[in-house]
């Protein structure tokens, strides 16, 4: 009987997490979270690089 509680509440866990994570990332994919995000780091990177000594020697 405790074997079958443990059971349930380990698959009840396992689904509230399953959805969740669907939830996150149905709102992730519906409002374009990611590549809001993407730009977002696209556009500081690219102000710190700006910022950057413009004299020094690139050798590759």
């Amino acid at each position: 009987m405790k074997t079958c509680l443990k059971i349930r509440k380990i698959l009840k866990i396992l689904l509230l997490s399953a959805l969740a994570f669907f939830g996150i990332t149905f709102i992730i994919f519906m409002f374009n979270l990611d590549m809001k995000g993407a730009g977002l780091a696209y556009n500081l990177l690219n102000k710190w690089h700006d910022k950057q000594d413009q004299k020094r020697d690139l050798s590759f």
